[in-house]
C-alpha cells in the first residue's frame, strides 16, 4: 500500500477521478480514500495547510493503513530565480526554515533526532517518472490551460525544500530565506514535517512540488485554479508513470 498526500483535495483530483475499487475512512475530520490506482493499492488523503495538519494525518496514514512508502504532491513557492511556473521540483532534502531551538540545538535542527534537514527516499525513479511525464505533457495539460499560467517549457530540478508554517508572499522574506538556507529552492508548508514522521517510522518519502508562483509580492495566481487544472494532473501523469 501506498500512501499519497496533497494539501488541498483540488491537487490529487484528477488522482481521485481514476481510482477504483474506492472505499473511504472517516479519522480526525479526514477522509482517507482507499483504492487501486494504475493496478496499485493506494491510499489518498489531504491533509490540510501546515506543518501540524499534516504531521497528524501522515501519522494517521502510516499507523492505520500499512503503508509501505508515502509520496506528497502539491504545489509551492518559487525562491530560485531560475524556477519558473508549472516548473517541478522533485524534493532532495527538508528542512524547516521556522525551526529555531537555539541555544540548546543550532538553528534548524530538530530536536533529538539531530538533523538539520531530512533526505528523501526513490527519489532517481521520481524524476524518471516526471521526465516521461514531460515528454508526454500535452496529453495531461491543455495549452489553454497552460497559456492562463504563462507555462510554455517547463522543466524539472531535484532540489532542497523548506518548509514553515507561513506562506511566503514578499522578497524581503525571500531574501532571508535565501541567506539563512542558501541551497533551498523553494517554498512550502508541509513537506518536512511529513518527511520527520516518515523517518522516525522508517518509511521511506518523496515529494513532489509543482511551482505556482514565485513567493513574492506578485504571488497572486488563482490556486484552486492551478492546483485543479495544473497541479492536478501533472500528479495524475507523473504517478501514472510511477506506478507502471
Amino acid at each position: 500500500m501506498i500512501g499519497i498526500i496533497s494539501a488541498m483535495q483540488e491537487e490529487i483530483q484528477a488522482l481521485l477521478n481514476e481510482l477504483k475499487n474506492v472505499t473511504t475512512t472517516e479519522k480526525g475530520m479526514r477522509t482517507y480514500y482507499s483504492g487501486k490506482l494504475f493496478n496499485k493499492k493506494v491510499v489518498l488523503v489531504f491533509s490540510r495547510w501546515g506543518k501540524v495538519a499534516s504531521a497528524a494525518t501522515t501519522t494517521q496514514l502510516i499507523n492505520d493503513f500499512n503503508v509501505e512508502e508515502i509520496i506528497f504532491t502539491g504545489v509551492a513557492g518559487a525562491i530560485n530565480k531560475d524556477l519558473n511556473i508549472g516548473d517541478v521540483v522533485i524534493g532532495k532534502n527538508l528542512f524547516q526554515h521556522d525551526l529555531n531551538a537555539s541555544p540548546f540545538y543550532k538553528k534548524f535542527e530538530i530536536p533529538i533526532l539531530k538533523k538539520e534537514f531530512l533526505e528523501t527516499k526513490n527519489s532517481q525513479k521520481i524524476i524518471n517518472s516526471t521526465n516521461l511525464f514531460i515528454d508526454s505533457y500535452n496529453k495531461y495539460i491543455k495549452d489553454s490551460e497552460a497559456a492562463v499560467f504563462n507555462i510554455t517549457a517547463p522543466k524539472i530540478v531535484f532540489g532542497d525544500i523548506a518548509s514553515g508554517d507561513q506562506f511566503i508572499s514578499s522578497i524581503k522574506k525571500i531574501k532571508k530565506l535565501n541567506k539563512a538556507l542558501p541551497t533551498a529552492i523553494c517554498v512550502e508548508m508541509e513537506g518536512a514535517a511529513v518527511a520527520q514522521i516518515c523517518y522516525e517510522y522508517n518509511i521511506p518519502f518523496s515529494i513532489i512540488r509543482i511551482i505556482s508562483d514565485k513567493a513574492n509580492d506578485n504571488a497572486t495566481i488563482d490556486f484552486s485554479r492551478f492546483a485543479n487544472t495544473i497541479a492536478s494532473n501533472y500528479a495524475l501523469g507523473i504517478l501514472k508513470n510511477y506506478f507502471a
